[in-house]
C-alpha cells in the first residue's frame, strides 16, 4: 500500500512539473502587438504575397512541441519581431500534423518542430531553419532573407 501512495505522489509531482513547464498554448490565436499571422489559406497567402511584394514566414508547428509553444508564447509575442514581420512578410503558422499543414510538411521535407521557412509568392522553398528562436535571432534572420532578395 506505501508503494501505491508513493507512485501516486512521484506521478503527481511529475504531472504538475510537466504541465507548468508546457503550458496549454492556443496556437490559433493573435499575439497582440506581436507578429499576426494569416487566417486564410497556402494558396491566398500566396496570392497576398504576390500582391504586396513579399515572401512568406511560414512557421509548421505541432500542438505537443515545446519549443512551437515557447515561440508562440515568447518569440511571436515580441513587438519588435512583430512590427519587422508585420512589415515585410506574409505570415503563416499550420500545424503540420493536421491537413494542409501536414501537405506542406511533407513538400517541404519538415523532419523537426517548430521548422521556420521563408518561401517566394510563387511557393518555392528559399530557406528553412528547424527550432526554437529568440525574437532578436529572428529578426536577424529575416533581414538577411530581405537583403538576399535585393
Amino acid at each position: 500500500m506505501k508503494n501505491i501512495l508513493l507512485a501516486i505522489v512521484v506521478l503527481g509531482i511529475i504531472a504538475f512539473l510537466y504541465f507548468r513547464n508546457n503550458p496549454k498554448v492556443d496556437f490559433k490565436a493573435d499575439t497582440p502587438g506581436g507578429i499576426q499571422f494569416q487566417k486564410g489559406n497556402w494558396q491566398q497567402v500566396l496570392e497576398l504575397a504576390k500582391k504586396e511584394n513579399k515572401l512568406v514566414f511560414l512557421d509548421i508547428y505541432a500542438t505537443w512541441c515545446g519549443p512551437c509553444k515557447q515561440l508562440k508564447k515568447h518569440t511571436f509575442a515580441d513587438k519588435s519581431a512583430g512590427d519587422f514581420f508585420n512589415t515585410n512578410f506574409v505570415n503563416m503558422a499550420l500545424d503540420g500534423e493536421q491537413e494542409e499543414g501536414a501537405a506542406l510538411a511533407q513538400k517541404f521535407g519538415i523532419e523537426a518542430y517548430p521548422t521556420l521557412m521563408f518561401v517566394t509568392p510563387e511557393g518555392e522553398l528559399i530557406i528553412k531553419s528547424p527550432g526554437f528562436r529568440t525574437a532578436d535571432d529572428l529578426v536577424s534572420l529575416g533581414k538577411e532573407m530581405l537583403e538576399n532578395r535585393k
